[in-house]
């Protein structure tokens, strides 16, 4: 299997499947100097770990980090972080749920295609690494991200704006700040939260679930991050949240709106502001002009799909007797993903960002900053 790693200066690499021993993470490109704790990752692992509410899977873990590699009395080093989270609730009857429809094809679930790329190898276990459970170490690799981005005043949050097509308010920065994480769902539009929550735990009576949209906003991001062509910031970003395993689809801003209205409409205009910064009146393209940050706040929306695991019987095929059979999942799940994948999705993002920003200082240091640099573009120059 490859593909493990995000990222380029700023890389995060993960390990670990959904019942195996342990979750891990190794982080790129980490400063020296910091000092990074575990309760500091500890609180955005926190914010995906399952068991915590009614919407959630019942599986009990404790998703306790350690720091394993990077640190020196408490502070980076410079060397690559190294992470660790033991799974602890991996009883014999849950891996015995799965071994009794190993040979199955899940609806909605990454099986089948596994069984094309590994054969008899393929993990059964809980999804192995198609799980959710492998997003531990993104969110842990994304903590690091937070860290530094911290220092640089840029802001990431995410929640969740839509579940089974009752949608909240648009909402800014600073009233999402304000309301986040103050129900189970991370609606941070109270009023909808309450109508969202009462519609799924009705579905979880049918032996259904619900899919949703998360919006990821983001403050503090320079103009002209990202690089004009494979390089744009957007399609890193869009590259780190399509990687989600229960994402559907992506709009930047107003996104598909563009399809719909006139030019006139679209574009964000320009002004100088009171301090003669370019600033634009409206946001439509969500905070990117060309792939780039522009400056504005970013905004996105991220389709997820509704669990696959259900209750009710669906049709399926037995892949070893190449015979199709019915199937009623009696594995644990969430009603709905969307509570736990928004700090997967801040972390993505976090971790995109970042990267961005090394590319780019990397970039003015050697084209733009030093002298040295630019006399070696003139004629006669060594």
């Amino acid at each position: 299997m490859i593909g493990n790693t995000f990222g380029r200066f700023f890389r995060v690499t993960t390990c670990g499947e959904s019942y195996g021993g342990a979750l891990m993470a190794v982080v790129d490109g980490v400063p020296p100097g910091l000092k990074l704790t575990k309760e500091y990752v500890q609180a955005e692992l926190d914010k995906r770990r399952p068991g915590q509410s009614q919407l959630d899977s019942p599986r009990k873990e404790t998703d306790q980090v350690e720091i394993v590699a990077g640190l020196l009395e408490g502070i980076t080093t410079g060397a690559p972080v190294g992470m660790i989270v033991y799974n602890v609730d991996r009883q014999k009857i849950h891996v015995d749920q799965y071994r009794e429809v190993k040979d199955l094809i899940r609806p909605g679930h990454a099986e089948y295609n596994f069984f094309v790329k590994y054969g008899a190898y393929a993990d059964w276990c809980g999804a192995g690494r198609a799980s959710g459970r492998e997003t531990v170490g993104r969110v842990a690799g994304g903590a690091v991200a937070k860290f530094v981005l911290e220092r640089e005043g840029i802001e990431v949050i995410g929640h969740v704006v839509e579940s089974h097509g009752i949608k909240g308010r648009r909402l800014t920065f600073d009233e999402v700040k304000a309301n986040y994480r103050r129900n189970d769902l991370n609606c941070c539009d109270l009023e909808a939260a309450e109508e969202m929550i009462a519609d799924l735990l009705k579905i979880r009576a049918e032996g259904d679930t619900a899919g949703g949209v998360i919006e990821i906003l983001v403050r503090g991001v320079p103009a002209g991050l990202g690089e004009p062509v494979f390089d744009k910031l957007k399609a890193t970003i869009a590259s780190g949240l399509m990687g989600i395993g229960a994402t559907t689809g992506l709009e930047f801003g107003d996104g598909f709106e563009a399809a719909r209205v006139k030019g006139s409409q679209w574009n964000d205009q320009p002004y100088l502001d009171d301090q003669g910064h370019v600033r634009f009146r409206t946001n439509r393209c969500g905070g990117f002009l060309g792939g780039m940050s522009n400056g504005e706040e970013l905004r996105m929306r991220v389709a997820v799909k509704p669990t696959p695991t259900l209750s009710k019987e669906q049709d399926s095929i037995n892949m070893a007797q190449m015979k199709e059979v019915k199937l009623a999942a009696i594995t644990r799940r969430d009603i709905t993903i969307c509570p736990r994948i928004y700090p997967v999705a801040e972390a993505m993002v976090r971790i995109a960002i970042l990267d961005g920003l090394y590319m780019a200082r990397g970039y003015d240091a050697l084209a733009r900053l030093d002298p040295k640099w630019k006399k070696m573009g003139e004629p006669g120059k060594e």
